[in-house]
C-alpha cells in the first residue's frame, strides 16, 4: 500500500490566464506529477503519439466507454469527443501518483461527481483584469484577431463559474501564484482521505494504550 493515495488535480482557466505555464512549472518542481491522457475521437496530427498525446479512439469505442462507466467526464467539442479515461487514472491515485487534469468548469463537476471525485482538488486561475487578458492573448502571437475575440467571448463564461472550484488564484504575478500553487498541493496531499495508513497507526496506538492498563 502506497503511503498516501494521488490527487486529481484540476488547473481550469480562460485562455490567456497563465494555466499551461503554472501547470508546466508544478510539473518541473515534482516530475512524479503526470498529466491525464485524454481520449478522443478526432484524427491524430502530425506527429501526434497514440497513447502519449491522446488516446484515439473511433466514435463508437468512445461511446462506449462513456456507456460502460470508463470516462471519468467527457464533452464534445468542435464536431468530435473529447474525455478523460478512469482506468489509468485510478491505478495512479492508488499507487500515490497524481494526475494533473486541463479540463474547463464542466470537466471539473463531472471529475467532483465521479467515483474518484472525494481524491479530486479543483484550482481556478483568474487573471488580473480582463484587458490584461487581453494583452496576453495577443502577444503570445498564436492566434488570428478573429480567434483571439472568440476567446475573449468565451472567457467570461469560464471566469463565471469560478465558484465550483475549491481554490481560485489571481495570477497577476507567475512567481507568486507558482508558490502558493505548490503550497495547496502540498497541504493537500496531507489530507485525511488522502492517507490510507493513518487508521492502522491509530489502531495501533489504541493497542498500546490497551496494553498499558
Amino acid at each position: 500500500m502506497a503511503d498516501r493515495r494521488g490527487l486529481l488535480i484540476i488547473l481550469s482557466s480562460p485562455s490567456g490566464a497563465g494555466k499551461s505555464t503554472l501547470a508546466h512549472r508544478l510539473m518541473n518542481w515534482d516530475p512524479g506529477l503526470q498529466f491525464s491522457v485524454s481520449a478522443t475521437t478526432r484524427k491524430p496530427r502530425p506527429g501526434e503519439v497514440h497513447g502519449k498525446d491522446y488516446c484515439f479512439l473511433s466514435e463508437d469505442e468512445f461511446r462506449q466507454q462513456v456507456a460502460s462507466g470508463q470516462m471519468l467526464e467527457h464533452a464534445h467539442v468542435f464536431g468530435n469527443f473529447y474525455g478523460s479515461p478512469a482506468g489509468p487514472v485510478r491505478d495512479a491515485i492508488q499507487s500515490g501518483r497524481d494526475v494533473l487534469f486541463d479540463v474547463d468548469w464542466q470537466g471539473e463537476v463531472q471529475i467532483r461527481n465521479s467515483e474518484l471525485g472525494k481524491h479530486a482538488l479543483s484550482i481556478f486561475i483568474l487573471p488580473p483584469s480582463i484587458k490584461e487578458l487581453r494583452r496576453r492573448l495577443e502577444t503570445r502571437g498564436q492566434d488570428a484577431p478573429e480567434v483571439i475575440a472568440k476567446r475573449m467571448m468565451k472567457s467570461w463564461d469560464e471566469i463565471s463559474h469560478w465558484g465550483y472550484y475549491d481554490y481560485v488564484l489571481i495570477n497577476d504575478d507567475l512567481d507568486a501564484t507558482e508558490d502558493k500553487l505548490k503550497t495547496i498541493v502540498s497541504a493537500e496531499r496531507m489530507r485525511r482521505i488522502q492517507q490510507p495508513k493513518l487508521q492502522e497507526h491509530v489502531r495501533a496506538l489504541q493497542q498500546e494504550f490497551e496494553s498499558m492498563k
